[in-house]
């Protein structure tokens, strides 16, 4: 099991997030951000690849998508909340985008 960030760790981790466009659930402990895409190809062929990172790393997103759109929330559910985790895959989703 992977270890929920606290204090100083979760803030350090997850300021590049929040300046990069991710914001904080408000009904849990959780990240959140849309992406927009060109079209829809664009955005099921970052979906497919970050399928890829997701299932080699076993974390998966929350993930919504409609069209052009995708609606991303990362937590980590046995852990109750943000990890290394999703900090690992907020960032490879932000790099691929």
């Amino acid at each position: 099991m992977t270890d929920k960030l606290t204090g100083t760790d979760r803030d350090t981790a997850l300021k590049p997030l929040l300046e990069n466009g991710w914001t904080l659930a408000d009904d849990r402990d959780a990240l959140q951000k849309t992406f927009q895409f060109k079209n829809f190809v664009e955005a099921f062929g970052w979906m497919t690849k970050l399928a890829i990172w997701a299932e080699k790393w076993n974390h998966h997103p929350e993930w919504f998508n409609v069209y052009k759109t995708v609606e991303v929330t990362l937590s980590t559910h046995d852990a109750g909340g943000l990890t290394e985790k999703d900090v690992k895959l907020a960032e490879k989703m932000d790099a691929l985008a």
